[in-house]
């Protein structure tokens, strides 16, 4: 079989909710509290997916994911408590958990559907507890946001 499908992992009460993960290939090392998921890797828990090559979770000594880092290829969708939706693109993505954080590294390209916003960058920060984004641009490269104005709110003519 290709997939190697992994229901109800890590799913605690940190989550309250299932994490699924599928995975060509997977690798655990439960006393250094680290799992290796490779092979278009593709997690989802609720609303929330991130895909990538590879998918590293660290956990804690109650075996609780503290911090997922996802690698190549990543292409994700987010939801904040607030209701913002995210989708996009980036070559790395660093989620923690505890704090409903993502930051995501190089050649980042974020969509906010519900408000209509598109940030390009070399490094977004998205905070799903909060509903906010920061975003930093390359040495060389600045950090690029898209509004989508409707006719009613005018525009740059």
């Amino acid at each position: 079989m290709r997939w190697l499908l992994l229901c109800t992992l890590f799913a605690t009460a940190m989550f309250g909710e299932e994490l699924k993960i599928k995975a060509e290939s997977f690798d655990s090392d439960a006393k250094a509290g680290l799992s290796v998921f490779k092979g278009s890797v593709e997690i989802r828990m609720g609303d929330d997916e991130l895909n990538a090559s590879t998918v590293t979770i660290f956990t804690d000594k109650e075996r609780k994911p503290v911090k997922f880092i996802a690698e190549k290829d990543v292409s994700f969708y987010i939801k904040s408590d607030n209701n913002a939706t995210y989708q996009g693109r980036a070559q790395k993505a660093v989620f923690i958990p505890k704090q409903k954080e993502y930051r995501f590294l190089g050649d980042v390209h974020l969509k906010q559907l519900d408000e209509k916003k598109q940030i390009d960058g070399e490094e977004v920060i998205v905070n799903t507890l909060e509903g906010r984004a920061i975003a930093k641009g390359a040495k060389k490269e600045p950090v690029i946001m898209i509004f989508q104005l409707d006719d009613e709110q005018g525009g740059l003519k």
